[in-house]
């Protein structure tokens, strides 16, 4: 999904260390309000400067970190009773992480970005039209098993699972606490299986999970202003929030050449 340039043979300078920084600040800072965004604002400047494989190693621990923090954080929230959909989707994430690692390479991958682009739009567009939409309990239970495969194939096919999972957790209309909680724990799982992906590929290095570790300090200087301000907003404007965000998503996704 990202074009990745070379990865650079000389020691990077300051200036190249600070908008790495900034990268890593601002994903942390978006995850903070929404709940989501630290692969999809940092990825692509890692990339440009890092290349692909080095990129996704060195953001797997502030991933990780992140989402269990949230979990943890938001930890009261596991027990609203809407949330009962969310074993059954991480488990078939497991599933579809497989999936997506071994048989999507013979996929047209750009139609399967565009095919996403196409629901993420339909979702916001819908959500436009009909503002009163939820996706209610029952429903959301019937569909967790092909959701949280169809994201855990799409994090082993092209790295981002948020399209899926974000689109599916936010049509609940869950208040923001449960809503963090759900996103964060899918996550955590199928970031956890993409280590063992790319483990088994022979990509995990480890001085760039070193790397990652150093990668901890904007995330933990900048994720939590995103929390103080999303504390700050109501129920309309976070979920106008998520809705804006879900649908740059799906102009990046589609954009991308």
């Amino acid at each position: 999904m990202f074009r990745s340039h070379p990865p650079r043979e000389t020691v990077m300078n300051p200036a190249d260390l600070l908008t790495i920084a900034a990268a890593l600040g601002a994903g942390a800072f978006t995850k903070g309000v929404t709940g989501m965004g630290l692969p999809l604002v940092s990825l692509p400047f890692l990339v440009w400067f890092l290349g692909l494989p080095h990129a996704l190693c060195v953001l797997v621990v502030p991933i990780l970190v992140t989402n269990a923090w949230q979990v943890w954080r938001f930890r009261a929230s596991a027990a609203a009773h809407r949330l009962n959909f969310l074993r059954i989707a991480i488990f078939a994430s497991f599933i579809g992480m497989a999936a997506g690692t071994y048989a999507l390479t013979a996929v047209d991958e750009r139609l399967l970005v565009l095919a996403l682009a196409g629901v993420i739009f339909a979702y916001v567009g819908l959500r436009l039209l009909r503002p009163d939409f939820v996706l209610g309990p029952q429903t959301a239970a019937r569909i967790a098993c092909p959701v949280g495969f169809a994201a855990g194939a799409l994090q082993g096919a092209t790295g981002i699972s948020a399209p899926v999972a974000a689109t599916y957790v936010h049509a609940m209309r869950l208040e923001h606490g449960a809503h963090v909680y759900a996103l964060s724990w899918l996550f955590l799982a199928v970031t956890a299986m993409q280590v063992v992906a790319l483990g088994a590929a022979g990509i995990l290095r480890w001085e760039w999970l070193a790397e990652g570790v150093f990668a901890l300090l904007p995330v933990a200087l900048a994720m939590p202003l995103g929390h103080r301000l999303a504390a700050r907003l109501d129920r309309r404007i976070f979920d106008r929030v998520i809705l804006a965000m879900l649908a740059v998503i799906g102009l990046y996704l589609a954009l991308d050449p």
